[in-house]
């Protein structure tokens, strides 16, 4: 039990990097906040892979499509994390 929630925090931090890799522009984040978003968007596209394909976890509890679905729920929670702190009023990183 242990190892499975170490390879899911992995993961978790594998798929909020490359969340911000993919989403083109700065993020002033640190590594526990890359780690949230990862966990977050593991959350997310769980979820939306549940509603989309009525698919549970039956086929085995970590798969290549639940990782994929990790960093698309982190891409969609780091571009609505942005629409959110740009209209808050918050400075970007390179706007005048």
């Amino acid at each position: 039990m242990l190892w499975f929630i170490i390879v899911l925090l992995f993961v978790g931090f594998i798929a909020g990097a490359l969340a911000r890799l993919l989403v083109p522009g700065p993020d002033p984040m640190s590594l526990a906040g890359t780690w949230l978003l990862g966990v977050l968007g593991s959350f997310a596209g769980g979820f939306l892979g549940y509603v989309l394909f009525d698919n549970d976890s039956d086929a085995g509890v970590i798969q290549v499509s639940g990782i994929i679905g990790s960093v698309l729920g982190a891409v969609i929670l780091l571009l609505i994390y942005r629409a959110v702190s740009s209209r808050r009023g918050g400075e970007r990183v390179g706007a005048r």
